[in-house]
């Protein structure tokens, strides 16, 4: 898959293609059904399928904050790939951006700098300044200029529309099942073991740890996990996903302590899939009160494993 960083970096060999726009975070069933549909043009169209998507998420800038996030940029491009997507425009969302009118945006991004001949869209899809752009005005522009749009209907789920907002509010409230079903998946967080304080170590619980810059997970708390990428099939542990408040933390850390596993995996890239909550993060008294409750965690872990051992 071919990642394209700002409309600068169009060519003219990039231009045609069938396209879809959105945020994409999680790329959730909702996403994937979308995705499926633009496919399905492709071999009408006879052309490459591209996905537009931003970075910084929208609403990070319109907050001024940041937003939590299902997935990184790293592993959307990762997910869009393997569902067959061939490119991805990642348009830097700025001032400029948030204040493009939609007749601009159209011209500009979708007839000039891509060249789209067909695009497919969430049935809620809004763009250019103020929102003020939909599925109709799309549509109409389209017929004046050369390219068709179609929408996708609201995937649905037990009667409730499956959203990125909806994959958040399940992750922060630990509800795992419910997220692996509107993700179609697992919820994973993958990275590369970087080198931490070692504090665990020295406590008797040595942790793998992957840095969080450009990710911020809606999660908090300790987590049943299992790690894939260290050896064939995957390595059980349990996780800890916080600013760490008993030793005065400040930034959101990922730890991982690997059951009955003892090697150095420095600089290995892994991927992290949560299973199950087992409790919510909290401030301990002291480091001891805080080691003896990671024994405990460590053993509802352990207990977790045993039962689906049991179960398979």
């Amino acid at each position: 898959m071919k990642l394209i960083r700002g409309l600068h970096n169009v060519r003219s060999r990039h231009r045609g293609c069938i396209a879809s726009i959105g945020n994409y975070d999680g790329v959730h069933r909702g996403h994937q059904t979308i995705v499926e549909q633009l496919l399905r043009n492709r071999e009408e169209y006879g052309l490459p399928a591209l996905i537009i998507t931003f970075e910084p998420h929208p609403l990070e800038y319109f907050r001024r904050t940041e937003q939590t996030r299902i997935t990184s940029l790293r592993t959307k491009l990762e997910l869009l790939g393997k569902l067959g997507i061939e490119r991805v425009l990642c348009l830097r969302f700025n001032e400029t951006l948030a204040n493009m009118s939609p007749k601009n945006f159209m011209q500009d991004l979708l007839i000039e700098g891509l060249g789209v001949k067909h695009l497919v869209v969430g049935d809620d899809f809004r763009f250019g300044k103020a929102r003020a752009g939909d599925f109709e005005v799309l549509k109409a522009y389209g017929e004046r200029h050369g390219f068709s749009v179609e929408s996708t209907d609201t995937y649905m789920l037990n009667g409730e529309r499956v959203s990125s907002s909806r994959v958040r509010q399940a992750l922060e409230l630990g509800q795992l099942e419910l997220s692996e079903r509107l993700l179609g998946r697992r919820y994973s967080i993958s990275g590369r073991v970087a080198h931490g304080d070692k504090l665990g170590r020295t406590w008797g619980f040595p942790t793998a740890n992957i840095n969080l810059r450009h990710q911020n997970p809606p999660l908090n708390g300790i987590y049943v996990v299992e790690v894939a990428g260290l050896e064939e099939g995957s390595t059980p542990g349990v996780a800890y996903v916080g600013t760490r408040p008993t030793v005065e933390g400040t930034r959101r850390v990922l730890e991982i302590h690997l059951i009955d596993f003892d090697r150095d995996i420095y600089g290995e890239r892994i991927s992290v899939y949560f299973l199950e909550k087992i409790r919510a993060d909290q401030k301990f008294a002291d480091h001891k009160a805080l080691v003896a409750q990671i024994a405990r965690d460590k053993k509802n872990a352990e207990l977790f494993f045993q039962r689906r051992g049991k179960q398979e």
